[in-house]
């Protein structure tokens, strides 16, 4: 009985182990859930890591919030100087009231060297998109295979193999976004009832719906497999179409943490400011990849394990990085 008792306090005898790969069960909702519970907290690292790859886009927040700029208050009121004459040469209620009237400041802003070279600055996001896309997406990737994963040195990792790629990759992405985003905007913009101006939103919308749901693969592919750029869009291309399933449910997903993040930004303002940096991007990230990884697997791996390796190869990761 005692010596029962004394080997619940052994610390030198056999403990279960960690198993090489965790089991989640299916690629399902319940199995995501599961994987979300138990890798929150390194999701948060991998934000901060986000973040931090998109400093630039702070230099343009500076620009536009007029930080080293010259600001003047006038009037916008072409009628003002009289009125204000008027009110100082025969001072009544009615002059005053006029004046107040007529008093709408305007800011006047002027912009210096200093904003310039904040929106100097804010293109080297031309550079930064790319790389911090690959380290971030290799990690969440091998979270969703259950490998282990360090988080800087994977980072790096991923950059340092794909970092030819990943440039190109990041510039066509953002401009590719940019250009959808300004297209959907300006024909939203000119809706007025008739046949053209709603035809263009609509199409322009299915496009960006469409790129949406591209850019689930296009960092996992690139980070997966070894393959051409233009290869690399047009598997993303086939598999927003063959895995739209997964594809929507992940885009629910992303827009309920939009609105929750929009609802608390509303109700309690510092907290909404702090989400994105801390929480919101990763998450979010980490949707699309448990929803996109998965198909990538069953479709580009999954069959050719079963035709060509062995047992013993089995039990090596499910993908090898940068293999044709």
């Amino acid at each position: 009985m005692s010596e029962k008792k004394f080997k619940l306090f052994d610390f030198n005898k056999d403990g279960e182990g960690v198993s090489k790969y965790e089991d989640d069960g299916p690629p399902n909702l319940i199995g995501f859930f599961k994987q979300y519970k138990r890798k929150f907290g390194r999701l948060l690292t991998v934000n901060i890591l986000m973040v931090l790859g998109c400093f630039p886009i702070f230099f343009l927040g500076f620009a536009l919030a007029g930080y080293g700029a010259i600001k003047s208050t006038l009037q916008t009121s072409a009628l003002f100087p009289a009125v204000y004459t008027m009110s100082k040469l025969s001072p009544s209620p009615i002059t005053d009231a006029l004046s107040s009237i007529f008093a709408v400041p305007y800011v006047l802003t002027v912009n210096t060297t200093l904003v310039y070279i904040f929106y100097a600055l804010t293109f080297l996001i031309l550079f930064t998109w790319g790389p911090m896309n690959v380290g971030t997406t290799y990690i969440l990737r091998n979270l969703c295979k259950g490998e282990a994963v360090f988080m800087w040195s994977d980072f790096w990792y991923a950059i340092k193999r794909n970092w030819k790629q990943a440039i190109p990759m990041g510039i066509i992405d953002i401009i590719a976004s940019v250009l959808l985003i300004f297209n959907v905007t300006i024909y939203f913009a000119r809706l007025d009832g008739t046949f053209m101006p709603g035809i263009m939103f609509y199409i322009s919308l299915a496009m960006a719906i469409l790129y949406f749901f591209m850019r689930f693969y296009m960092y996992i592919l690139l980070v997966t497999f070894d393959l051409s750029i233009f290869k690399i869009l047009k598997n993303s291309l086939i598999f927003s179409i063959l895995g739209f399933k997964r594809n929507f449910m992940a885009a629910l997903g992303i827009i309920a943490l939009i609105l929750l993040n929009l609802m608390v930004f509303f109700y309690i303002q510092p907290l909404g400011i702090v989400l994105p940096l801390v929480v919101t991007i990763s998450n979010g990230a980490f949707m699309s990849t448990y929803a996109a990884w998965f198909k990538i697997k069953e479709i580009m791996i999954d069959p050719y394990e079963d035709e060509n390796q062995s047992e013993e190869y089995l039990e090596e990761p499910l993908a090898i990085d940068d293999v044709t």
